[in-house]
């Protein structure tokens, strides 16, 4: 477009030789946006959802976090809505180092933030139950235990910028349009692979914390060899198009290949060690509350055994009470039985007596009768 275009602060979102936007200034670096309806029709689309079943779980009483509604809709969809409507989107086609800041906030700080929004915990939450099972089925279906696993989705994200930037694909990026939306598409969808399964807070196939860890200290090198192989390269990347384009301001292409293969380089260690810290204070955490949890497990252990004691030892108590009534009532039957027979053995005795007694007083009597 033209440089008074240029100055108004609107510029095409694909430059193309003779259209090409204005000299790169941190004015317009601020000011150059760009109306690109399909990105901003996906992060509508998207954000509405969300928004919408964040409205439905607190309709019904339930809470949702607001640094989770803050991180999906205002840093996750917000910098991809920068990347693809800023000054990134006007000059990606005319730098090699815009693009390359466009690429790493695509594929590495939008899918973190969108990650941690755990869109797919409020779907979960949310969707009628149909379409709840189907969500269900998909997240512990072979396919995503296949493609969320580090050692997968790690060798995908570290291959994907050598095969576009090493290749005809970059190029063909740069000159059809549809090829270039798609390519911000699908930056977002590898990032998306690989920081999910890392960091998100979604139910999904997750590996442990270890192996978490030493997947993102694997990749942590690629980056800084990409970078380092783009920036001493003495063929310019795509050097037909850029040729082509005409700009004759700034840096030449060669000299601003080289910052792009710094910026690759650099971010991509930062945030890489970022990342490498964020899980291993997640993993610090996840420790502690299975210490905690353990601990209350070993509590309710406890109380059981001691309530299984004290059923234990009332028992024995009521055994043991109920044998001495047993034997109290026994000694009462034996006593009476023994008053018993000493009685019948004293009126038998007198029996006899009386009997023996008879005999003799009939002689007595007959003696006074006569």
């Amino acid at each position: 477009m033209s440089g008074s275009a240029g100055d108004a602060g609107m510029f095409l979102a694909h430059a193309t030789p003779g259209n090409v936007p204005p000299e790169l200034t941190p004015i317009r670096l601020l000011t150059g946006w760009v109306f690109e309806p399909i990105p901003i029709l996906v992060a509508m689309l998207f954000g509405g959802l969300y928004l919408y079943g964040v409205h439905k779980l607190r309709a019904r009483g339930d809470a949702w976090s607001r640094w989770r509604t803050f991180s999906f809709l205002g840093l996750g969809l917000g910098t991809f809505l920068i990347a693809t409507e800023s000054a990134l989107a006007a000059y990606d086609t005319v730098l090699l180092s815009v693009h390359m800041v466009q690429h790493m906030v695509l594929a590495m700080i939008t899918p973190i933030f969108l990650a941690l929004g755990a869109p797919i915990t409020l779907a979960l939450r949310t969707l009628p139950t149909k379409w709840r099972n189907r969500l269900n089925a998909l997240l512990h279906s072979r396919f995503s235990k296949v493609v969320t696993f580090p050692a997968f989705a790690g060798f995908v994200f570290v291959l994907n910028p050598f095969a576009l930037y090493f290749t005809p694909w970059y190029e063909l990026t740069l000159r059809n349009t549809f090829m270039h939306d798609m390519n911000h598409v699908h930056f977002v969808i590898i990032g998306c692979m690989w920081f999910w399964p890392l960091l998100g807070l979604d139910p999904m196939p997750r590996a442990s914390h270890p192996m978490r860890l030493l997947a993102v200290f694997a990749t942590l090198p690629f980056h800084a060899w990409l970078g380092i192989a783009i920036m001493s390269s003495s063929t310019v990347l795509a050097g037909d198009w850029y040729n082509d384009l005409g700009r004759d301001w700034g840096a030449s292409p060669l000299s601003d290949q080289g910052t792009a293969g710094g910026i690759l380089w650099g971010s991509g260690d930062i945030i890489g060690l970022l990342v490498f810290l964020v899980l291993f204070v997640q993993w610090a955490k996840a420790s502690e509350r299975e210490a905690v949890r353990e601990d209350r497990r070993l509590d309710r252990l406890e109380l059981i055994e001691a309530g299984r004691k004290a059923r234990e030892e009332r028992l024995a108590r009521e055994a043991a009470a109920g044998g001495e009534a047993a034997e109290g009532v026994g000694g009462v039957g034996k006593s009476v039985a023994k008053s018993t027979l000493a009685g019948d053995s004293a009126r038998t005795e007198d029996g006899d007596s009386a009997v023996r007694v008879a005999p003799g007083a009939e002689p007595r009597s007959a003696g006074a009768a006569e």
